[in-house]
């Protein structure tokens, strides 16, 4: 597929959301609510629960499965109140010693003016600080769209991995060609030049994997994908838990020095 038929397809309706990965995949998840300053966001989900007997903490983008639900969501466009909430439950996962799995499904934050008001860009800034420092191991999914700083707020982690047909950006391609062009209907022209794709990312050791779907995509045989992505999530982590904290931390901020010296290069 070209990068634009795999952006439809990452926006595709039907396509698994985060709550169905986490029925699936989390054993026993009792979610938890509010950034303990203004409200809960219904965009973000977290709490904790087990994977294979692990302790995790999950924190989830969610865009909702119908049009009640994407507007109860936000469609999947956090505001600042879900990033404090996600990052409230990655302190507390490093207090417990319980890794942190994060899935990735965004168009991007919330840009209205209440989330400018009440602080997104200094929110999503602080995010990405307190990840690169969290003494806990972190894995990063991105299932679906991962949409700029939106996205990159909960993918600062020892790990990031791809579906094989989603997409990650430094902001849409609507977007990225309404600015470029002033047309966004060059959108696919965008996605061209882009690199959105896992395939593109992973040739520019951006992410660390990328996660086939099944034939027919994750919308037709959605419960092996539930199933490779938990045994993938499982073995990561059983294998981040036995690094020294300090080797943690140093390996992770190494990991992103390196992605920044080269995209300076490119």
């Amino acid at each position: 597929m070209t990068p634009y038929e795999k952006l439809k397809t990452a926006r595709m309706q039907g396509r698994p959301t985060s709550i169905a990965y986490i029925e699936h995949i989390v054993d026993g998840f009792i979610e938890l609510h509010g950034d303990r300053c203004f409200m809960d966001d219904a965009s973000i989900i977290g709490g904790v629960g087990k994977i294979n007997g692990i302790p995790v903490t999950v924190i989830a983008q969610e865009k909702g499965t119908d049009i009640e639900s994407r507007m109860e969501r936000n469609f999947g466009c956090p505001n600042p109140e879900g990033y404090r909430k996600a990052m409230r439950l990655m302190k507390q996962a490093e207090k417990f010693h319980r890794p942190v799995l994060c899935l990735v499904d965004t168009l991007g934050a919330y840009c209205g003016v209440g989330a400018e008001e009440r602080g997104q860009g200094f929110v999503i800034a602080n995010n990405l600080a307190e990840m690169i420092d969290l003494k806990t191991p972190c894995i990063s999914v991105v299932i679906g769209e991962g949409g700029s700083g939106g996205a990159l707020a909960l993918a600062c982690s020892d790990r990031v991995y791809m579906l094989e047909n989603s997409v990650y950006s430094i902001l849409s391609p609507e977007g990225f060609a309404s600015i470029l062009w002033k047309d966004k209907n060059r959108a696919p022209e965008a996605c061209e030049i882009m690199k959105i794709t896992a395939q593109d990312l992973l040739s520019l050791q951006i992410i660390d994997g990328v996660i086939d779907e099944p034939e027919g995509g994750a919308v037709l045989k959605s419960l092996d994908l539930f199933t490779k992505v938990k045994s993938l999530v499982y073995d990561e982590f059983t294998a981040l838990m036995k690094l020294d904290t300090d080797d943690l931390t140093a390996l992770r901020y190494d990991r992103f020095r390196k992605i920044g010296c080269q995209m300076q290069k490119i």
